[in-house]
């Protein structure tokens, strides 16, 4: 089976819900992904990692690591870097904190010796309604002197989320769109 179509039926059974949620940008939605449940499965890590690493090697400027905000972000940024490393191709993962360690080394952003200065980066989420996780995430990469090349979603709401991440000079790479995803 298709490895696009395979993910669309585990993120149907596993992770999408019907129903009223509040969402993380405090709006009320009529519907809910709950990527973790795909995500944190065997076959939808590994396939999730497959299409990300897929529109990483199809960016016009090779990427040198993958990373997202935690959690959303953690089993999709490990699951970029093995499959990169199957493909004899390894690319680093790392991790944006949502607070800074306050003890130790105080980073926002672990794994970040395994990159380059200046490195290249796709910066990755499961996914995607306002954009305004990926904009603090583009943030705190970039302060840290990398830069961002590519920003992917497994969905994309369509909600606004793309909208504020060009408006921010990135476009918005999707797996799959909610309308993609539903019909």
């Amino acid at each position: 089976m298709d490895e696009k179509l395979r993910l669309k039926e585990l993120l149907l059974n596993k992770s999408y819900r019907e129903g009223t949620f509040t969402l993380t940008s405090g709006k009320t939605s009529d519907f809910y992904v709950d990527g973790k449940q795909t995500t944190l499965s065997a076959e939808g890590a590994y396939l999730c990692g497959r299409l990300l690493y897929g529109l990483i090697k199809e960016h016009h400027e090779k990427i040198s690591g993958v990373g997202g905000m935690t959690l959303g972000a953690d089993p999709l940024v490990t699951a970029v870097s093995i499959v990169s490393h199957l493909e004899g191709d390894p690319i680093p993962a790392f991790i944006v904190r949502k607070e800074s360690k306050g003890h130790g080394t105080d980073n926002y952003i672990e794994g970040k010796n395994n990159l380059t200065p200046g490195a290249l980066v796709a910066v990755v989420e499961d996914v995607v309604t306002t954009g305004g996780t990926l904009v603090k995430v583009i943030e705190r990469v970039e302060s840290e002197g990398f830069r961002v090349g590519l920003v992917a979603t497994i969905v994309d709401r369509q909600e606004g989320g793309a909208d504020t991440l060009a408006a921010h000079g990135y476009p918005l790479v999707s797996i799959f769109t909610r309308e993609q995803l539903v019909n």
